[in-house]
């Protein structure tokens, strides 16, 4: 395991980043933003899946997360599809915020840092 690395870098952010065991995702956001809220929740809990994958973890070795809302009135039926998604027994902090996004058409967006697997 190397002691730094980036994963998908681009101009702008690394997707992933990783540190002495510790990966750290940038924001994630959903492609397909025709969706509500449930349909892009699903969508950013699986891009999260996929990267901490890449990156030699999984949601069971998540540390923290903040999830952001642009309308805090989404939280139930974000809360549906997280609670079928997150990891029974595995359950990590999580901050919820109320929070304008970069393109009024997000109706969700989660950073997440997370253990790589030993």
């Amino acid at each position: 395991m190397a002691d730094f690395q980036r994963i998908h870098v681009g101009p702008r952010l690394s997707e992933t980043a990783v540190h002495n065991g510790t990966v750290y995702l940038a924001g994630q956001v959903p492609d397909d933003t025709t969706q509500d809220i449930r349909g892009q929740t699903a969508q950013v809990l699986a891009m999260i899946d996929r990267l901490l994958l890449e990156a030699g973890s999984d949601k069971s070795r998540i540390l923290m997360t903040q999830i952001f809302l642009p309308d805090i009135q989404d939280i139930g039926a974000m809360n549906e599809v997280w609670d079928a998604w997150v990891a029974e027994g595995h359950t990590p902090p999580r901050a919820t915020v109320e929070a304008r996004l970069a393109n009024p058409a997000y109706k969700i967006e989660v950073v997440v840092t997370a253990a790589q697997k030993a």
